[in-house]
């Protein structure tokens, strides 16, 4: 990793409500990078082509996602095969999930000057939540403890797309992905389009409260790359006028 600069110089840690009250006096100089967007979206082919050029430029760079806390991911992955366990449980399990990646990886890396670059974050986390019928102020402050990104990308894809990407990718469709739990459809295939369809919808939502950049996830994965890369270039480089936050 190149020595710290200007834009690497430490800043205070912004939390979008109440934080981790012994950590908001630390400092970062890293850089957190959220990629947003549905199943088959692209989000992890884009994490690890922008992960290259970024090491590549001499960046220190870690990868997160969801699941995949070494508390609580196993319960999870157990509770969705089940599908028993109710849509707030879930919400607080998956919050769960989060707070011990931010704590325990997140934040350490930050400290240390690493770029992040999360496959997906608490955004997916509250629409499917929210579409669910758990209100959207109680979301908020379940995920209050949550560090605001840096950078926050949504890759928009017309669900008749996923679904298309999703068999290339796999024989059959997702249960929870499809919506299945909400009896939205007798059809799986039409869940997924509906259920996708009010997910976008979500994220749409909270585009302006949470500064997601909305970004043409239908073109080529080259295309979507040169759109990422140049807008994370233009911000890492950007010394420090680059904002915590957006």
């Amino acid at each position: 990793m190149t020595n710290p600069t200007r834009q690497q110089m430490y800043q205070p840690i912004k939390f979008y409500a109440h934080g981790i009250p012994y950590l908001k006096d630390d400092k970062i100089r890293g850089r957190l990078i959220v990629i947003e967007g549905p199943d088959a979206s692209g989000r992890s082919t884009q994490i690890e082509l922008i992960t290259s050029k970024l090491e590549a430029d001499g960046h220190a760079v870690v990868n997160t996602g969801l699941k995949r806390s070494e508390l609580v991911s196993e319960g999870i992955l157990l509770a969705q095969q089940s599908h028993t366990m109710g849509k707030r449980t879930l919400s607080l399990f998956y919050a769960a999930d989060f707070a011990d990646q931010l704590e325990n990886k997140i934040i350490p890396a930050l400290e240390a000057g690493y770029v992040v670059l999360a496959d997906r974050y608490i955004y997916t986390l509250m629409a499917r939540a929210v579409i669910r019928g758990l209100g959207r102020r109680w979301c908020h402050n379940l995920f209050g403890f949550a560090l605001v990104p840096h950078l926050v990308f949504y890759l928009d894809v017309d669900p008749a797309e996923l679904v298309h990407r999703v068999f290339l990718k796999r024989s059959s469709l997702d249960y929870y992905e499809s919506g299945a739990d909400m009896g939205l459809s007798d059809d799986m295939y039409e869940s997924f389009i509906i259920y996708q369809g009010l997910l976008a919808k979500e994220f749409y939502k909270m585009q302006k409260r949470y500064g997601l950049v909305i970004i043409n996830g239908n073109r080529t994965i080259q295309e979507i790359n040169m759109d990422l890369q140049k807008r994370i270039d233009s911000f890492l480089g950007s010394g420090s006028n680059g904002k915590l936050g957006l």
